[in-house]
């Protein structure tokens, strides 16, 4: 292996080169990573997430870049720049609606996206420099994807429904259910009404006690009646006070 002389110690030419080559992607590297997609719904506010890898600790020398390119292509729109402090875009579609969410300090240099909305959909780019790091990897991309948020269930329309199909449906249930467990008693018996006070020859007046055989209405019957039944228990209830009253009277 040549070495060189001249006025001083010895230089070795083949590690110097060596040295020379590698330093810089050891010593001056920098890495940027970010998601390579995100999905949101309109409206929501979105972390657009990235942090970074360096040799050398952040300083006020650090410089975070994010830029845009709708989906549709263009020029990119660096709508965001750190540098010892955020500076945001005067105007431009993400104007009030950026927030500074990193911490260079931990390698986070996150934003937050606010109300997104469809014309975000696009590609995100996040770059950091942190001088004396400047080479490897200083910019990584996202591709966001806005999609309409699908409209919820409010409690308002459950309970309309609730109110307005099962309630009735359960009532019906219920109705059912009582007519099959209490039946109405059949039409064999006889139409014709006896009075419950009889005048038997030989014999006082007096009130005629109710057979063993006769059935008081119960109140299963009563509720599942119907009408034109109802109208004649009814009756029947009538005559038989009124009956009861000429007996008293006539006594």
């Amino acid at each position: 292996m040549r070495r060189l002389r001249r006025g001083g110690p010895a230089v070795d030419v083949a590690l110097f080169g060596a040295i020379v080559c590698v330093a810089p992607s050891l010593v001056f590297a920098i890495l940027v990573q970010t998601p390579a997609e995100l999905h949101a719904a309109k409206g929501d506010t979105v972390t657009l997430p990235c942090t970074f890898t360096s040799t050398s600790r952040p300083t006020s020398r650090m410089i975070v870049d994010w830029s845009y390119r709708p989906q549709d292509g263009g020029p990119p729109d660096n709508f965001f720049h750190f540098s010892s402090k955020e500076s945001l875009s005067p105007s431009g579609q993400f104007t009030n609606r950026i927030r500074w969410y990193g911490n260079p300090a931990r390698g986070d240099v996150s934003i937050q996206l606010i109300n997104a909305t469809l014309t975000d959909n696009g590609t995100y780019a996040c770059s950091v420099r942190n001088p004396p790091d400047v080479h490897g990897s200083p910019t990584s991309h996202i591709v966001l994807t806005v999609t309409p948020k699908k409209p919820g269930v409010r409690f308002s329309d459950v309970a309309v429904l609730l109110a307005f199909v099962l309630l009735p449906s359960a009532v019906v249930t219920l109705v059912l259910i009582g007519r099959i467990l209490c039946p109405k008693e059949g039409h064999s018996q006889s139409k014709s009404h006896r009075s419950p006070i009889e005048v038997i020859e030989g014999e006082d007046y007096g009130v005629h006690q109710p057979q063993a055989n006769e059935k008081k209405a119960s109140c299963c019957t009563l509720f599942l009646m119907d009408p034109e039944d109802e109208f004649k228990y009814h009756n029947s209830k009538k005559k038989t006070s009124m009956d009861e009253g000429c007996a008293e009277s006539r006594c």
